[in-house]
């Protein structure tokens, strides 16, 4: 129960308190309930948006209000982590500097649009679910991010600094915790949409981008970090909405 305290309290507003003291031990075992946190907010989601487009708002004035909704469910750290990351990726030197970048507290032009980019593409793609009906995909889109979160704490995975969330979460996770979540996720997306094939198509496409997202942070900045797990939520979310929209 510690760990699943730990993952709500983390990753959301939820009023839930984590344990009293935080080890790798417990944070392994929190990072392998996120997926938990993704199904919650994942359904509230996609409960807002049908009280918005029900309520008279437009499908893309409500897809935009449900992806602030989702900032807001998550205190805005997926979104900073975005912005940082890509600010970090977007600069030049050694891994030392782009971790500098990141931890100046502003946001540069790489992350301004990357922020940009990624509320756009999820607020236009939930109005075309939202249009369609498809009231499931929505959820399984944000499920989806939190899902590559897992993935990218796997086994072999090294912490960019010895302090920080990274130096908690990275190479905890074992490859079956991330296939354990991954497969009832393609299940599920099977019936997102009114084509079986498409969203076990757009986790997959999602979740092995993230991957590759993941990849090449960790060897940019040395290693893993929490700006990247943001990142990755994000970009995971969009990804999957998006190709979802495609039906």
């Amino acid at each position: 129960m510690n760990g699943l305290r730990l993952a709500f309290s983390w990753l959301t507003v939820l009023p839930i308190s984590g344990p009293g003291s935080v080890d790798r031990d417990t944070s392994g075992r929190a990072i392998r309930l996120v997926p938990l946190t993704g199904v919650a907010l994942g359904t509230a989601a996609a409960g807002l948006l049908w009280l918005l487009v029900s309520a008279g708002f437009t499908p893309l004035l409500a897809g935009l209000l449900t992806v602030a909704a989702l900032a807001l469910a998550s205190r805005g750290m997926h979104i900073d982590g975005l912005a940082d990351t890509f600010d970090g990726l977007g600069c030049y030197g050694p891994p030392e500097r782009a971790r500098e970048v990141m931890r100046s507290g502003g946001a540069g032009p790489f992350g301004v649009a990357a922020i940009a980019v990624s509320i756009g593409v999820q607020a236009i793609s939930f109005g075309v679910l939202a249009t369609a009906g498809a009231w499931l995909a929505v959820a399984v889109a944000v499920t989806a991010g939190r899902v590559a979160v897992v993935i990218a704490c796997r086994r072999g995975t090294p912490a960019a600094t010895d302090t920080g969330f990274g130096a908690l979460v990275a190479d905890t996770q074992p490859l079956w915790v991330g296939i354990a979540w991954t497969v009832p996720l393609l299940a599920v997306a099977t019936w997102s949409t009114d084509r079986s094939w498409l969203g076990p198509a757009a986790v997959a496409l999602a979740l092995a981008g993230s991957v590759l997202l993941v990849r090449h942070c960790v060897r940019r900045f040395g290693g893993l970090s929490g700006d990247v797990l943001g990142a990755a939520i994000e970009v995971s979310v969009a990804v999957t909405a998006c190709a979802l929209s495609a039906s």
